[in-house]
């Protein structure tokens, strides 16, 4: 087992929790400020679960857009480009998962995680 207190952690993003299978971090956008400069496939072979603990913003995954605001819970599937900005004028705040895990604890990306899967290589939807 292993717990840590999660409130209070508000730098861009902090990797809070290791395990075998997943990962959860906090990631805490000021106004205006995005989580990439495009839309990137950061961690193709992670999926990303993002709750939004406060503020508001927009999640850009692939060609689809969606508004966030406190409580809203989004999926981005393993290969899929994404770009979180906050559009609000208070901090944007997320909890996220990452399964497999994508980051090191000092939250630079796994090479695995870099390595596209093999569909996407191939071009295959």
């Amino acid at each position: 087992m292993k717990h840590i207190r999660a409130a209070g952690h508000r730098s861009f993003f902090k990797v809070l929790l290791d395990g075998d299978s997943a990962q959860a971090a906090t990631m805490t956008l000021k106004p205006g400020q995005s989580s990439s400069d495009e839309v990137v496939n950061e961690h193709p072979r992670c999926e990303q679960w993002l709750y939004v603990l406060a503020g508001t913003g927009r999640a850009r995954v692939e060609k689809r857009s969606v508004t966030l605001k406190e409580g809203s819970l989004l999926l981005i599937e393993k290969g899929e480009a994404h770009r979180i900005t906050n559009t609000g004028k208070k901090p944007l705040v997320t909890l996220n998962f990452y399964a497999p895990p994508a980051y090191t604890k000092s939250g630079d990306l796994k090479t695995l995680a870099k390595v596209p899967l093999l569909k996407t290589a191939l071009g295959v939807k």
